[in-house]
């Protein structure tokens, strides 16, 4: 028992040490409680870590034990590989004792380039799981000609915690045109589920599915802006069914979410997580689809029962880690409180029932917003759904201690998501809102912002063929185009 306590003891010593080394701070200044948060919740993930390597190391008997001895076997060889030296750092080198190997990211200007493996036993370069040297050569000169943008570290300003000065607001209006209304970096986090491509009508329809995810690029732009940096973006999508015209012909499938990932990644988020949302199976009969099957059960016929939908996770890109929030966020006492309870969902498969009301034809279940919600964001915080439908994000997000800002364009969903907000006010547990009516706005000529791909759609309705625009694109950037082509 003295032994863990001793040990428990000098690696808490060692992370106040790390911590008041990047802060450059003193215990003092950190705050005794903030310091003390940090340390009980790095202890066990530094305490598996160092332990489990040495575990390893000396079980197995490797000849390199330590990240030190794996950097200094990694930097002999690069030696006498790459050009030069300069700028080249490395990362921190991990065991992974499947392939008995210590992996070492390289760094050049602290972006990383690649990696190289150390056998642990022979300290010889596993050439199969190392970066090829002339990848290497070629991302380093690409970072010198200025093709990879890189995010500042380490020497960047120390900015100010941002905390969201707005309070509980239902908005009135077209999503896309509403969020420029919003100020800069006042969303701590967005749940959405936009509505489906022309699955009901009645719900929504448009006129093509470029038009759709037009839609959709214009209101994941808006969203960035008003999201504060490096905090999460979660989508609900699911494919959607077409239905045949005829009995001549067949139905077809979209694979709405995985237009909806390239939006994201062209706008500027990154990609975190994909979890599946399953249903019961009774649940994805009522889209018809595998009924024929069921009844012939000829092959090629084969249609699986559509019961999943994706929750896609995105972070908006940001030099800062997660970690920046937890430790630099004004009121420790909300950290505390944000914790999660044990039975959470472990994996990326959620089983959660569907849910039904009269007023809506297609909402997600509570649940679902609930969870997310807790997974990915601080109580106080302000969380936006720019489709808010009749307020189910709201309405979550208020239950758990969250302020809201809900979305909506008609006219039906908005009073009922009024109604029911309005209904959870109580003496006890106050929840009070602002209503604004934001219908009138307009997407002039004035205002209004064009990009490539939205260019490209508007030639393409002109007829001109995507064959045309490359043509002029290429007479008009030829020289840039053939200089870069010869210096890469």
């Amino acid at each position: 028992m003295p032994c863990r306590k001793f040990k428990k003891s000098c690696v808490q010593k060692g992370i106040c040490d790390i911590i008041t080394a990047e802060e450059k701070q003193t215990p003092d200044e950190i705050g005794q409680e903030a310091l003390k948060a940090r340390v009980c919740e790095l202890i066990p993930q530094v305490e598996r870590k160092v332990w489990f390597g040495r575990v390893i190391t000396e079980e197995r008997k490797y000849n390199v034990i330590n990240t030190e001895q794996a950097k200094k076997i990694t930097e002999d060889y690069l030696k006498t590989q790459l050009e030069s030296m300069e700028n080249i750092t490395y990362g921190l080198p991990e065991i992974y004792d499947r392939y008995d190997i210590w992996n070492v990211p390289v760094l050049y200007k602290k972006e990383v380039i690649g990696e190289v493996a150390v056998d642990v036993y022979t300290r010889d370069i596993n050439s199969r799981m190392s970066s090829d040297i002339a990848i290497l050569q070629n991302r380093k000169q690409r970072i010198d000609k200025g093709n990879v943008i890189t995010l500042p570290k380490g020497n960047r300003k120390k900015e100010a915690y941002k905390i969201s000065p707005l309070g509980n607001m239902l908005l009135k209006g077209r999503s896309e045109l509403v969020l420029r209304q919003l100020p800069e970096q006042s969303i701590d986090m967005i749940f959405t589920s936009p509505p489906y491509y022309n699955a009901r009508k009645q719900y929504s329809e448009y006129g093509t599915y470029e038009d759709y995810l037009a839609l959709i690029r214009k209101v994941v732009r808006e969203c960035s802006r008003v999201l504060v940096d490096g905090k999460f973006f979660i989508i609900n999508s699911s494919h959607v069914l077409v239905p045949r015209a005829s009995r001549n012909e067949s139905s077809s499938r979209i694979a709405v979410p995985f237009d909806i990932h390239q939006i994201f990644l062209e706008e500027g988020f990154e990609f975190v997580d994909d979890i599946i949302w399953q249903k019961p199976e009774g649940a994805g009969w009522a889209s018809g689809r595998g009924r024929r099957f069921s009844a012939d059960r000829n092959p090629m016929q084969y249609k699986a029962v559509p019961v999943t939908e994706y929750v896609m996770v995105y972070r908006k890109k940001s030099p800062v880690l997660i970690d920046y929030f937890i430790r630099n966020h004004p009121n420790q006492e909300i950290i505390q409180a944000s914790k999660i309870a044990d039975g959470y969902e472990k994996t990326n498969v959620w089983y959660i029932s569907p849910a039904r009301d009269k007023r809506h034809p297609a909402i997600f279940p509570k649940e679902l917003a609930e969870k997310v919600i807790t997974y990915y964001s601080f109580q106080n915080d302000v969380v936006l759904d720019p489709f808010g439908g009749i307020g189910t994000t709201a309405k979550a997000a208020a239950e758990l201690g969250r302020r809201f800002v809900s979305i909506e364009c008609a006219d039906e969903y908005m009073e009922a998501a009024r109604a029911d907000i309005s209904d959870m006010n109580t003496f006890i547990n106050p929840v009070t809102f602002e209503y604004h009516d934001c219908s009138g706005l307009k997407d002039t000529d004035d205002n209004r912002r064009y990009d490539l791909y939205e260019l490209v759609r508007m030639l393409e309705k002109m007829n001109i063929s995507r064959e045309e625009m490359a043509d002029v694109l290429c007479k008009e950037y030829k020289v840039r185009l053939f200089e870069n082509k010869r210096e890469g």
